[in-house]
């Protein structure tokens, strides 16, 4: 059974015209890593997108999209593209309000309209990414060109290597 922001997510990505397949998964496997261990796919075609938010009141909100063997460079990168002095991972519930997702499934589609998506440039050399799918029992595999559809903003350096 597709819940609301599931049906919210595939509308606005087949809406991007591009092709693109759900992956049916165990909502306890949702968090990348244990995702890519239990179903084989890569860490460097899947993707973790991140709610990240500055220590404003209210704060200043985007959405970013690194590959999985790398992390978000919060510090420097995103902080500078935000315009803000500190910035963080936005907490679990921050997330869920603006975006409707719980961590684990939160995607570049369906996100609200105010909130910018800036995308690691790795994933635009990428035939297909692995991202969240807007709840914890799905993945969507979709070209970059599906990311940038939506309004994806292809960023270099956004993520260092680990």
């Amino acid at each position: 059974m597709t819940d609301r922001i599931e049906q919210q997510v595939l509308d606005a990505v087949a809406a991007t015209g591009e092709t693109y397949d759900v992956i049916d998964i165990d909502p306890e496997l949702a968090d990348t890593a244990a995702f890519c261990e239990r179903y084989g796919y890569p860490l460097e075609t899947s993707g973790n997108c991140i709610l990240v938010a500055s220590k404003d009141d209210p704060p200043v909100l985007a959405a970013c999209l690194a590959l999985a063997h790398t992390k978000l460079d919060v510090n420097k990168r995103v902080r500078k593209l935000l315009g803000v002095r500190k910035c963080s991972f936005a907490p679990p519930e921050l997330t869920h309000q603006v975006t409707g997702m719980e961590i684990g499934g939160v995607t570049p589609f369906a996100l609200p309209d105010e909130v910018p998506l800036w995308l690691d440039d790795r994933i635009a050399r990428l035939d297909r990414v692995i991202v969240g799918g807007g709840s914890r029992a799905i993945k969507l595999s979709v070209p970059p060109a599906a990311l940038a559809a939506v309004g994806g903003e292809f960023v270099t350096d956004l993520a260092l290597p680990l």
